[in-house]
């Protein structure tokens, strides 16, 4: 397509589109993509970027990868979807049964949802019908820690941060929760008991109203980026169970290898109650997440109260992304995912680290294929974009984090092109 067509596709997108977190028209003018294989996007001016966002975590292998292409098209010629109230088919069987092979041991229910904060949503009913059920109505708060994002509809909403959650506007409209301070010990710091403090007196104060701690295992996502240590998480867990509280697990980021474990529970040995899975679930094919449950939980709302959990989306186990789903963890499983995972790790810690001599800079880190570099004051995105486009790379930062999460097949040049378009761009 020449420039005059590129041209005329955005002016056609500002008339009609509205795009995320974005005004309309989008005051910084979107990228036309034509196509997308392996870690490159094409652009529709020919351009092409490779993209150091997996489009936002979900892509782990690529783009138009063969096996994922041949699973889709195999499941459209027996149907593309059927309603799951009352039926059933293959592709969703296979998936929750390989889901809990893979998971935390532990887990022994899945319920499938349209979206990521679609599950989380599910995981909120799921503790607040599991109290109700018990006659213990009074537990319906939820206990959670600040710098967390859980998505973008309403009760996940109330579990996000309440400044750097990006849901201040609908504060009064939310139900209130309970915050706790975020882990301040990173990842591979010296671990201190001092670091659960204020957790636990917010848990031995109002347990008796609260039906679950919700928290993003080892990484904090969009409402920071940050790690911290897996004792905390152990720390949790242990508080859930001694004072009766559900522990729910976001892991719609984290999941499938992102972190360098298959799952960032593995790290602190921990299952949680509910397990909430999306993004990377169908190699970024299609929109599609679960909601995992162990067994007590499904059994208690299943024979008490209501006796059934109040959810149905309309294409909940929709076939095609259940085919593509389990396509998508057999390649992992068939793959040396954990090894590419670890390299790039080395490729990012050493790409980015000399950002932290930059004056803008505050900080560096890096975990798994997630590398951030957190600067002073917010990041001006259309000037980063702009010059990370320039050299032939694609991110997306936000507020004062200029990050990737590169998909796992990035090969080790094009992991040093994207760290180095982070450097001269922060420069």
């Amino acid at each position: 397509m020449n420039s005059d067509n590129y041209d005329d596709l955005i002016k056609r997108d500002a008339e009609v589109l509205w795009h995320p977190y974005s005004a309309a028209p989008a005051p910084i003018l979107p990228y036309a993509v034509k196509s997308a294989s392996g870690v490159r996007l094409t652009l529709h001016d020919g351009r092409q970027l490779i993209d150091g966002m997996s489009s936002w975590w979900a892509v782990i292998h690529g783009y138009n990868h063969p096996v994922l292409n041949v699973a889709m098209s195999a499941q459209l010629e027996d149907m593309a979807h059927v309603m799951f109230g009352g039926l059933t088919h293959e592709p969703a069987v296979l998936l929750a049964e390989k889901l809990l092979a893979i998971t935390p041991p532990g887990l022994a229910r899945v319920f499938f949802c349209d979206s990521g904060s679609v599950a989380v949503e599910v995981a909120i009913k799921m503790a607040i019908q599991y109290w109700f059920s018990l006659g213990r109505p009074s537990k319906k708060r939820f206990l959670t820690i600040r710098q967390g994002y859980h998505g973008d509809t309403f009760a996940a909403m109330s579990v996000c941060d309440p400044v750097s959650g990006m849901h201040h506007l609908f504060s009064d409209l939310l139900m209130p929760q309970v915050f706790a301070k975020a882990p301040r010990i990173p990842f591979d710091g010296v671990w201190d008991e001092s670091e659960t403090d204020e957790i636990k007196e917010f848990v031995k104060a109002r347990h008796g109203e609260l039906a679950a701690i919700i928290l993003e295992p080892i990484v904090q996502g969009a409402g920071g980026m940050r790690f911290y240590h897996p004792q905390y998480l152990n720390r949790v867990r242990e508080l859930c169970d001694e004072y009766d509280l559900l522990l729910i697990a976001d892991e719609i980021a984290t999941g499938f290898g992102r972190t360098g474990e298959l799952f960032a529970c593995n790290y602190a040995g921990i299952t949680p109650d509910i397990l909430c899975l999306g993004k990377a679930l169908t190699g970024g094919y299609m929109s599609f997440a679960a909601t995992l449950t162990k067994a007590f939980v499904s059994e208690v709302i299943s024979q008490k109260g209501p006796g059934v959990l109040m959810h149905g989306p309309t294409f909940m186990a929709n076939p095609l992304a259940c085919s593509v789903a389990l396509a998508s963890i057999g390649l992992l499983e068939n793959s040396c995912w954990r090894e590419s995972v670890v390299e790039i790790e080395g490729l990012l810690k050493t790409g980015l680290e000399p950002c932290r001599e930059l004056p803008a800079v505050k900080d560096v880190r890096v975990l798994g294929a997630i590398g951030v570099v957190e600067t002073r004051n917010p990041v001006d995105v259309r000037r980063v974009q702009e010059m990370v486009v320039d050299r032939g790379v694609w991110l997306r930062p936000f507020a004062n984090l200029c990050y990737t999460m590169p998909p796992f097949v990035t090969g080790a040049d094009e992991v040093r092109q994207i760290t180095s378009a982070i450097k001269e761009a922060l420069s």
